[in-house]
């Protein structure tokens, strides 16, 4: 059995600031040192700014919890410096199964086309995650890196002000008192913070529970996921099977909403449970049990002055589908680059309501996909049941019936339509790199597009004539000139420009698109730079 949850990895240490005679002032404090929480911090610390990380823990979370992580996630951890350790440790899988009972009745393959640095998904133990993510931030530290992370610092209060936010903070040695400009909530679904605060989710809570068993076993199962409707051992529920690292096995079995969850957590009621849908020849051994309960909600605003919410803090929907931790690192890439340009004086705070907009619009595309596919896994009526099963009878033999077979639609990027940070869509190019969209991966010669794209603003030209320096309302834009003739696969014209002959992108330090048209006009670049910085 794995047992890193058990090691402190960033025990408390006395710091100056309980010493200090008044108050000392942070630029950033972000609370709760998950993968969200850590992923914003790093992400700042990057780019310069000062952040401070504090946790009530001092190790990484207890069990696989989140395990599921999407490509655009992976392609987020690689610019913070931290996804291809996790891809080499992680379980690659692009196959999923469907079974009904004991048929398989549809099967699907996420295997992405060809010119991706990053595959589909990986299943990797939450615990992992959260070490890799510690390494790194200790990696930025030996660099000089403005970044701390203090366990065993448990927020108990707080105040808000116009110009900065002020918190007391819990140690085993007493309590003591920080300021921040900023302040990043990240400290989960149970959110103090939001609770301190007096705010609440909106939204709705399915009556319905699940248990997930991580178990380790010896097994010849392939690397998929398997998913189940009506199976013979958990009749009239569903159940999810998913491989991790080190023989370490995913199982969520549907239990419903009149239950005892301690009950239902003993080892003892547990180990039958497994053994039904095993075998009894199997052997294994239980490494974590859980039981949770499906919610789709959220915070009505993200951002309360100088106190933003991300991931769980945020939001919550349920877990088929892997938008959990996948939406909370898409929460962190779309904050840390505006709060840089607020802090550095160069865009108005108003561009901190955008990351509101933007990421309330990508919570409820989460919550209404999770929603769907809850109630399609958890039908509450005869009739709907009826209709799930129909679905699922007629998917084994015809392809029509299948895009409705919903076991979990499986994170993709957010694409932020309406956006105001967007110009108007002047290029008749491809939908999936329209404004608003994150920008698809293509391989050029031996390096990959998405790189060369992190971290500024770029002009991105392809067969298009532009200046190589843009400078506009103190954004610095600098120009990636590529040409369709040196892309032997025409991944990039596939991607980029489709029927057009030449085109011209603003991209945002987050690699989404703010504008595109067939060729350079230097006032609507100009002005689309003033637009997606929020100066205009």
């Amino acid at each position: 059995m794995n047992k890193i949850f058990e090691v402190p990895m960033y025990p408390y240490e006395r710091h100056a600031d309980q010493d200090a005679s008044a108050p000392v002032r942070h630029k950033v404090i972000v609370i709760g040192a998950g993968p969200v929480g850590l992923g914003a911090a790093i992400d700042l610390a990057q780019q310069g700014i000062e952040v401070v990380v504090l946790d009530d823990n001092d190790k990484v979370s207890f069990g696989s919890r989140a395990i599921c992580f999407a490509k655009r996630p992976l392609e987020i951890l690689d610019r913070l410096g931290c996804g291809t350790p996790m891809v080499d440790k992680g379980v690659q899988w692009n196959v999923g199964k469907v079974f009904f009972d004991e048929r398989p009745v549809y099967d699907f393959n996420l295997l992405p086309e060809d010119g991706h640095e990053f595959p589909a998904f990986i299943n990797l133990q939450q615990y992992y995650f959260e070490e890799y993510m510690v390494h790194r931030v200790r990696a930025l530290q030996a660099e000089g890196a403005p970044i701390e992370l203090r366990g065993r610092n448990k927020v108990s209060a707080i105040g808000t002000h116009p110009d900065h936010v002020t918190i007391e903070i819990d140690t085993p040695e007493g309590s003591y008192n920080l300021e921040a400009d900023w302040i990043i909530a990240c400290d989960g679904a149970g959110s103090p913070m939001r609770s301190m605060l007096g705010k609440d989710f909106v939204g709705r809570v399915f009556e319905d529970n699940f248990l997930i068993a991580d178990v380790v076993m010896e097994a010849d199962f392939p690397t998929e996921r398997w998913f189940w409707f009506d199976p013979p051992f958990n009749k009239g529920q569903s159940a999810l099977l998913h491989k991790q690292p080190d023989n370490v096995w995913r199982i969520d079995l549907q239990l419903g909403w009149d239950i005892d969850k301690e009950r239902e957590k003993r080892p003892e009621n547990v180990i039958p449970r497994l053994k039904a849908m095993l075998g009894d020849d199997v052997e294994f051994e239980l490494e974590w049990v859980s039981i949770y309960t499906f919610q789709c909600r959220r915070m009505e605003q993200f951002r309360h002055n100088r106190v933003l919410f991300a991931g769980d803090a945020a939001h919550q929907v349920s877990p088929f589908g892997a938008r959990g931790a996948n939406s909370g690192l898409q929460d962190t890439d779309n904050l840390c680059w505006k709060l840089k340009l607020v802090i550095d004086g160069t865009a108005p705070e108003s561009l901190l309501d955008t990351y509101d907009t933007e990421r309330i619009y990508g919570a409820d595309e989460n919550i209404l996909n999770s929603s769907r596919s809850t109630d399609f896994i958890t039908p509450k009526s005869e009739m709907s049941r009826l209709l799930r099963d129909a679905v699922l009878d007629l998917s084994e033999h015809h392809e029509f019936a299948r895009p409705l077979v919903n076991s979990g639609r499986l994170s993709v990027p957010c694409t932020y339509d309406g956006s105001s940070l967007n110009s108007a869509d002047a290029l008749n190019g491809p939908a999936r790199s329209r404004p608003g969209s994150a920008c698809p991966d293509v391989l050029l010669g031996d390096d990959y597009l998405l790189p060369q794209l992190a971290d500024k603003f770029t002009l991105l030209t392809i067969d298009a004539e532009a200046p190589d320096v843009i400078e506009e309302a103190g954004i610095t834009v600098t120009r990636l000139a590529l040409s369709v003739k040196d892309d032997k696969t025409l991944a990039l014209k596939d991607r980029y420009l489709g029927d057009c002959d030449s085109g011209v992108y603003l991209i945002r330090p987050d690699q989404h698109v703010a504008a595109r048209r067939p060729s350079f006009d230097e006032n609507q670049f100009r002005a689309a730079i003033r637009r997606a910085s929020g100066q205009e």
